[in-house]
């Protein structure tokens, strides 16, 4: 195909995106006067012209914000039909626009008109002679590729193909810092599971560089676009490995016009709780473990650390006294009329009553029960007692409880063993954990929310006022606005989702699945993962806690089996590793070669100057972004090189955020094994494999993870004091 033809071909589609772009603007002048219009409304001065803005300037903000986001790309596909179907080009793009007649200009990739440009093959064509995507920088037109779908057809002979093909151009591209949406290259085995059925559980299985993860959020997209209504209202949660991974998907969605979406890491599900370390490994697994949901279920329902063991009061002719095993028992009383915080409108009157059954004087007795209530309940000595024995607790302070060594023997008695209990008190040093935030969430539960306004429940309790903060004293007030104690900033009964979308699930605990599955009760569900890849190390067990999760939901599943990631040398080389461990992998095909296999460099006596000049020959020869994976004993050493070679001084990590450069889009960027789920750049460097290896159960699992993050270019440096990996 000559220049000119290319030339005119691109010079013909972009008089067409012009004309898109015109439409565009005169759209969003069209949602900005909504807009004023419904700020207009709100100046009435009645209910009903209040009503009217709110929904007139909510719609018009949406559609802004979906305007906006649509710039980039916004035109990528043209499909040429049989002309008996129809004789015009339908063009296919972020959103949908239609002309000043209202007619269809361009179709929203999600509509079912659209379907048949993801669908449509040269073995079941759909009447389709030619599929073009349009690739673009901006409204710019920089060229075409073109797929001849049906030969055989009359009109075929008319129309000019042009390009290498459009997924195959995709590939070659180079990566950086974030993921990109493949609205333009999604291939029929991955546009089925978009489409699927909303309802139930969407599973996409598959192995490396399959395209599940990006996929699952074209999926997101699509749901939002078939049931706005539904899904903008109960919310989408998307559940990622870690904060890198988030923010490299971040931009997926709102490029595909979509907003409504809560991007959570596992470290970040609880509302009002971030966290970004990571335990050890042995200590990850104790707190994984589905046995921790007991031990904290033990823990919620113990007397309070350091809390009154009785006590005593002089009322008339009598010594009034709760001793310990009498506070045992009204606990234990407390406790089965619900959780924790929820009986809190029970405590005084609970008390007055064991108190009252004391009385037996007659001076006592002759006053009656309701002067005896309303003394107690104005005596500070009895409302302080009540708030320390029966405090207001978070989630934070009972899982703090469980560093004291005789508290966790005791609640974990028969359940963790003595070197699982000392794994645990070795591995809480005051920072939580993303391992520390499934517990949280257990315990939240286990508590239940603090009553925002204490029902009376009976005569006694309407002596409190109904609110927690006219039960105490001035000390008590104090005490519960202090450090030790905030009121949830979040409900309960706000966690549930309409939709959860789960990423890397094999990786999930049991306890996450437990805390993931509270927020999808009621939800749709879409799940993606690859078992060959998992880091827990108890399949078994993580499997039981799915199925709990998502039980009494229909399951549709769906396997995409070609890697479009790796080159076919570095995929053959990574696929030979997980045969030669025993890992049970389910292998793609890959579509791409390249000529380069991957680079082994032996055990080396300078570990700095060998990666130091690897790193260099992979930046000259790339163009996109390039990782150096590393143990998690060498994370802090190697960013350290890093930042003292100047060559590389601009792509030092941020000491604040490991894993993360400076800039955040800087080319290099140093992770550890599990740090590198999800992700996939130019080239890698593997630094210390057989340390990745030995670092947990499930090393080898994380290290054929590593092997298949890079596109372009893999190498592997060992230094002199390691073997190589098993099996090599």
């Amino acid at each position: 195909m000559s220049d000119d033809v290319l030339s005119r071909e691109v010079a013909a589609e972009q008089a067409f995106v012009d004309r898109v772009y015109v439409q565009l603007g005169k759209s969003a002048e069209s949602a900005q006067q909504l807009a004023r219009e419904g700020h207009d409304r709100g100046r009435l001065g009645h209910e009903g012209g209040l009503v009217e803005r709110d929904a007139m300037v909510f719609h018009a903000a949406r559609r802004i914000a979906q305007l906006d986001s649509a710039h980039e790309g916004l035109v990528f596909g043209r499909l040429d039909l049989d002309p008996e179907l129809d004789p015009e080009p339908r063009y296919v793009g972020r959103i949908g626009l239609r002309d000043e007649n209202h007619d269809s200009l361009l179709i929203d990739w999600r509509a079912p008109a659209a379907a048949v440009f993801y669908q449509a093959t040269a073995a079941e064509p759909h009447h389709v002679v030619r599929r073009r995507v349009l690739r673009s920088a901006g409204p710019r037109v920089v060229g075409v590729e073109d797929e001849l779908l049906d030969a055989d057809n009359p009109v075929a002979e008319n129309l000019p193909i042009v390009g290498e093909g459009a997924l195959m151009a995709q590939l070659s591209r180079a990566r950086d810092r974030s993921m990109h949406s493949i609205v333009a290259t999604i291939q029929a085995e991955q546009d089925k599971a978009i489409r699927a059925p909303a309802k139930g559980v969407v599973s996409i299985s598959g192995g490396p560089g399959t395209g599940k993860t990006v996929v699952a959020l074209h999926r997101a997209a699509y749901l939002l676009y078939t049931d706005r209504r539904r899904y903008e209202s109960g919310g989408v949660l998307i559940v990622g490995p870690s904060g890198v991974f988030m923010r490299y998907i971040e931009r997926v969605l709102p490029s595909l016009g979509e907003t409504a979406v809560a991007l959570r890491s596992l470290g970040e599900v609880v509302d009002g709780v971030k966290a970004s370390r990571r335990d050890d490994p042995a200590v990850a697994d104790v707190k994984g473990s589905a046995r921790m949901a007991e031990v904290l279920r033990r823990a919620a329902r113990q007397s309070v650390p350091g809390g009154p063991g009785e006590f005593r009061l002089f009322y008339r002719d009598d010594v009034l006294r709760l001793d310990r095993r009498a506070l045992g028992q009204l606990r234990r009383q407390l406790l089965s009329h619900g959780r924790r915080n929820k009986v809190i409108p029970r405590v005084a009157s609970t008390l007055l009553d064991a108190l009252w059954r004391q009385v037996r004087s007659e001076r006592g007795r002759e006053r009656g029960r309701d002067a005896f209530n309303d003394e107690l309940l104005g005596n500070d000595d009895f409302l302080d007692f009540a708030l320390q024995w029966w405090p207001p607790l978070d989630a934070a302070t009972v899982l703090g409880w469980l560093r004291d060594p005789e508290f966790l023997a005791r609640v974990s008695d028969g359940i963790l063993t003595h070197d699982e209990q000392a794994t645990l008190l070795k591995g809480w040093d005051g920072e939580t954990t993303v391992e520390d935030v499934p517990l949280i969430d257990e315990l939240r539960y286990a508590l239940d929310d603090v009553p925002e306004k204490l029902e009376a429940e009976n005569e006694f309790t309407d002596h409190l006022g109904g609110d927690l903060a006219e039960l105490s004293t001035a000390a008590d007030r104090e005490f519960a606005s202090g450090p030790g104690w905030r009121p949830p900033t979040n409900r309960i009964e706000d966690d549930p989702y309409a939709h959860v979308l789960v990423d890397e699930a094999q990786d999930l605990t049991p306890m996450q699945w437990r805390m993931v599955g509270r927020r999808g009760r009621t939800a749709s569900w879409t799940i993606v993962g690859d078992a060959a890849q998992s880091s827990w190390p108890v399949p078994a067990e993580s499997e039981a806690a799915r199925a709990a999760a998502i039980e009494g939901k229909q399951v549709h599943a769906f396997h995409l089996s070609t890697n479009y990631r790796n080159s076919s040398e570095i995929y053959a080389y990574a696929a030979a590793y997980a045969e030669r461990v025993g890992l049970d992998a389910d292998l793609p095909t890959a579509v791409r070669s390249t000529g380069i296999e991957p680079r082994m460099l032996g055990r080396v006596e300078d570990l700095q100057q060998a990666l130091r000049a690897e790193v260099a020959r992979l930046g000259g020869e790339l163009g996109g972004t390039i990782g150096i994976v590393v143990p998690v004993s060498r994370r802090a050493e190697v960013n350290a090189w890093l930042a003292s070679w100047p060559e590389f001084a601009a792509d030092a990590p941020s000491a604040a955020e490991p894993g993360v450069s400076a800039s955040g889009e800087d080319r290099i960027v140093v992770l550890t094994g599990l740090e590198t789920k999800g992700l996939e750049f130019d080239g890698i460097v593997v630094v210390a494999p057989q340390e990745i290896e030995d670092e947990s159960q499930t090393g080898r699992a994380v290290l054929y993870v590593v092997l298949t993050r890079a596109t372009q270019l893999l190498s592997v440096v060992s230094p002199l004091e390691d073997r190589a990996p098993t099996g090599a």
